[in-house]
């Protein structure tokens, strides 16, 4: 598992952007350490990470994410 600081950096995103997007329901971490609130984020999850920056790209709204991500689309979809 990887802290939420060691993983925004790992995908090049801000550590704001990964609380938003588990608040928005986008992308939750992999585990919520319940005593302290630490989120922590498996290395697995780099992919929906990427594939959330290309939907991004593609200029999609977050609420369109959120459904895409939802879906579980393969890249072949």
């Amino acid at each position: 598992m990887l802290k939420i600081g060691d993983f925004s950096k790992i995908c090049q995103v801000s550590i704001k952007a990964l609380r938003y997007w588990d608040e928005q329901g986008i992308l939750k971490p992999a585990e919520i350490d319940s005593a302290t609130g630490y989120r922590y984020y498996a290395i697995e999850q780099i992919s929906d990470v990427n594939r959330i920056l290309a939907f991004r790209t593609m200029g999609l709204e977050l609420k369109q994410i959120k459904q895409l991500m939802a879906d579980n689309l393969t890249t072949d979809d």
